[in-house]
């Protein structure tokens, strides 16, 4: 079977941005690390942002999930900050909590998670930031 390969058009990427609860998966309270900032850009800008990280209690005042399974709230977008190799458990918690898009940030791409959230009807993006793509179609 043939994965939905992230030859998304503007179009659907600026329909993507339009979901507002961004469950980000590896979410650091670092500041100078790509997920912190990229989190913080998306909560200036409206978003809903929530953490998951088991390795941290809060970022930005509010509570930090161990998992997409713990998140009591629905996740439009799961925007993920993990190694490549990590993808695949992360796509499954993905589909078992309800997300509707998958969202692997820039270098990030598993093509078995690709196609198992494919498969389970979720959008599947790779090799993008939500923060560039934002700032590139949104912000203009």
């Amino acid at each position: 079977m043939s994965i939905i390969h992230d030859g998304r058009t503007d179009d659907e990427i600026r329909g993507l941005l339009r979901l507002r609860n961004i469950a980000v998966v590896g979410l650091s309270s670092t500041e100078t690390k790509p997920s912190h900032f990229v989190a913080k850009y998306l909560k200036e800008q409206g978003y809903s942002v929530i953490c998951v990280n088991p390795t941290i209690e809060s970022v930005f005042g509010g509570k930090c999930y161990r998992s997409l399974l713990d998140v009591p709230v629905k996740i439009d977008v799961a925007d993920v900050f993990r190694r490549s190799e990590d993808m695949p458990p992360v796509a499954k918690e993905a589909i078992k909590a309800g997300a509707r898009v998958l969202w692997m940030q820039e270098g990030i791409y598993s093509r078995e998670a690709a196609e198992e959230a494919a498969r389970n009807g979720l959008t599947v993006v790779w090799n993008r930031c939500m923060m560039k793509e934002h700032r590139r179609l949104i912000e203009g």
